[in-house]
C-alpha cells in the first residue's frame, strides 16, 4: 500500500472483530420499546464497521495528521484571522469550576461563572467604546443578525416603520447582506472609490428616510482604514440611520481605536478570531454584540447584571428582542477570550495591532514586485494582491492557491473581495514569526517565477497532496456524503 493511501474504516472491517470488551451484564436488560414511541426503534441492525480498538485509533490518528490547522502550519486566510490559540486558554477553560458547571444550576451556585461573564462584558465595553454588551450570540454572523434585529426594534419603537433598507459596501463580508436579508431588510450596495474606501458621494445618493443602517467593516476587507469614517457616520446619522460595525477585523485596531469613538452604534465581535478561541470547521464561535445607550433596552435577555455583590440574570426587559441563544452563549469560548484578554492586558492588546499591521505591510511590500497591488498604500492587518498579470499567462489565482498546497501551506483567501480581479487576500496575523512570513513569501515568489517559466506546473497543481486536483464544481453540485458498499 502506498504510504499516502488510507483505507476507509469500512474497508478495515472484519466480521466479528470488536473494539471493546465489557463484563457480562448482571442486571435486567432495559426494554427500550416501553420508553420510545413506535417508529423510533431500529428494525434492523445498523451497518457499522467491525474493527479493533488499535485499528480504529490508528485510522483516526492517521486521518487527523492530514488536517491543516494553526497548530500544524501557516494559515493566512484573509479576513478570517486564523491565528494561534494560546494553550493557557485551553487549560483555564478546562478548570472543573468552568468545565463542569451546568447551565440549569441556580444562580447562587454559579456566581464564579457569572462573575467571569460580567467581567468579560466590562472588558469588551472598554475595548469597543460601547455602553453595554450581550454575550449570547453564537458566532459572528449570528451577532450581525442580533444587532440588526435590535436596530429594527429600535426603529419600530420610534414609529419608523419605513426604515427597511440596510446599506452594505461592495467590499463587505458576504454575511453582511445575508444577515440583513434574514433580519427582514432590503440590502443596498454602496460603491468603493479608487482608493478602496466607501465612496461618500455614492453613499449620499443611496442614504435616505428608508435607511435603517449602514453595515461597515473598518478596516475594510481590503485591509484599508476608512479615513472618512467620522464624515461617513455623520451622513448616516443625519439621515436617521444607525451605524453597524462588523468586528471581524478588530485585531487591526485593538487599543488604538474604538468603534464607539468612530460613531458606530452597534458592534459584533468574533471572540473565536480576535480573542483566540479555536475556530474553523463549523465552530465553536462566540459573537458578542455591543450597543450604544439608546439600543440597550432591546438587548437579548437575560442580561448578566451585578446587584451589590451578587451577579444575576436580568429578565425584566420588556423591549428586549428576546433570547437568541440558550443559557450563557458559548461559555467555553467566552472563558478562553477572558483568559486571553487578562493575559495580554492593555499593552499586550496594543502589541497585537502593531504586529498584525507590521507583518501585513512587510509581506505586501515583498510581494508587490511579483503580483499586482490594486491599492498601493499602507494596509492594516491584511492586504489584497491581484493575479491579473499571471492570468495573462494562462494561470488563474485558483491555480496559485493549489500550487501552495504542494509546499504545505494553507492558501490565502481567493476571489474575495469581489471588486478585485483575480483577488488574493492575505492575513498573516500578529502571531507569526518573520521566518514563517519570509518562507511563505519566498514560495509565493517562486510560484510567480514558475508562472513565467513553466506555467504547466502551476496549472496542474497540486502534485504532492493525498488528493489530486479536484473538480470544485462537481464536488459542490454532486457531493458524495456517505459510504456505500459496492
Amino acid at each position: 500500500m502506498h504510504n499516502q493511501d488510507q483505507a476507509l474504516i469500512f474497508e478495515l472491517s472484519t466480521p466479528g472483530r470488536i473494539g471493546y470488551s465489557l463484563p457480562e451484564m448482571d442486571v435486567p436488560e432495559l426494554d427500550l420499546s416501553a420508553l420510545l414511541p413506535d417508529g423510533y426503534l431500529r428494525t434492523e441492525e445498523p451497518e457499522l464497521p467491525e474493527v479493533s480498538e488499535l485499528d480504529i485509533m490508528r485510522h483516526y490518528t492517521a486521518l487527523s495528521r492530514r488536517n491543516h490547522g494553526v497548530d500544524s502550519g501557516f494559515y493566512p486566510l484573509g479576513s478570517c484571522t486564523m491565528k494561534y490559540n494560546p494553550k493557557i486558554n485551553e487549560n483555564v477553560a478546562r478548570f472543573n469550576g468552568f468545565a463542569h458547571v451546568h447551565p440549569l444550576q441556580d444562580e447562587s451556585s454559579v456566581q464564579g461563572a457569572l462573575e467571569l461573564l460580567y467581567d468579560l462584558q466590562e472588558h469588551l465595553i472598554e475595548i469597543t467604546g460601547m455602553d453595554e454588551v450581550t454575550l449570547q450570540p453564537a458566532a459572528g454572523a449570528h451577532g450581525e443578525w442580533t444587532g440588526l434585529m435590535m436596530i429594527r426594534a429600535y426603529h419600530e419603537a420610534n414609529g419608523d416603520m419605513n426604515r427597511t433598507k440596510v446599506i452594505v459596501p461592495d467590499s463587505a463580508h458576504g454575511t453582511n447582506p445575508a444577515s440583513a436579508s434574514i433580519a427582514g431588510f432590503e440590502t443596498i450596495t454602496v460603491k468603493s472609490n479608487e482608493h478602496g474606501l466607501v465612496d461618500l458621494e455614492d453613499l449620499r445618493r443611496v442614504v435616505g428616510e428608508d435607511t435603517a443602517a449602514l453595515m461597515l467593516t473598518n478596516p475594510n476587507t481590503l485591509g484599508l482604514f476608512e479615513e472618512n469614517i467620522l464624515e461617513l457616520a455623520e451622513i448616516v446619522h443625519g439621515a436617521g440611520g444607525k451605524l453597524y460595525y462588523d468586528g471581524a477585523n478588530l485585531n487591526a485596531v485593538l487599543s488604538k481605536a474604538r468603534p464607539g469613538d468612530m460613531g458606530f452604534d452597534v458592534v459584533h465581535l468574533n471572540l473565536h478570531k480576535t480573542f483566540t478561541g479555536p475556530h474553523g470547521g463549523g465552530g465553536p464561535g462566540s459573537g458578542p454584540v455591543g450597543v450604544k445607550v439608546d439600543l440597550i433596552p432591546f438587548l437579548p435577555k437575560p442580561i448578566i447584571a451585578k446587584r451589590g455583590e451578587e451577579f444575576v440574570l436580568d429578565y425584566d426587559r420588556p423591549q428586549s428582542i428576546g433570547r437568541v441563544k440558550p443559557y450563557y452563549g458559548n461559555f467555553g469560548i467566552n472563558v478562553r477570550a477572558y483568559t486571553y484578554i487578562r493575559s495580554m492586558g492593555p499593552d499586550g492588546l496594543k502589541a497585537v495591532t502593531e504586529y498584525a499591521v507590521l507583518n501585513a505591510n512587510y509581506m505586501m511590500r515583498r510581494l508587490a514586485e511579483y503580483y499586482d497591488l490594486p491599492f498601493d498604500r499602507h494596509c492594516k492587518h491584511e492586504f489584497v494582491l491581484s493575479g491579473r498579470r499571471q492570468k495573462k499567462l494562462g494561470v488563474r489565482t485558483l491555480d496559485i492557491a493549489k500550487r501552495l498546497l504542494d509546499f504545505g501551506y494553507h492558501p490565502p483567501t481567493i476571489y474575495f473581495p469581489l471588486n478585485v480581479e483575480e483577488c488574493i487576500m492575505i492575513e498573516p496575523t500578529e502571531t507569526e514569526s518573520k521566518e514563517t512570513l519570509d518562507s511563505f513569501v519566498d514560495i509565493m515568489i517562486q510560484i510567480a517565477k514558475e508562472v513565467e517559466e513553466n506555467p504547466e506546473i502551476v496549472q496542474e497543481a497540486p502534485h504532492t497532496t493525498v488528493v489530486g486536483r479536484m473538480d470544485e464544481t462537481k464536488a459542490a453540485r454532486k457531493p458524495v456524503l456517505k459510504y456505500q458498499q459496492a
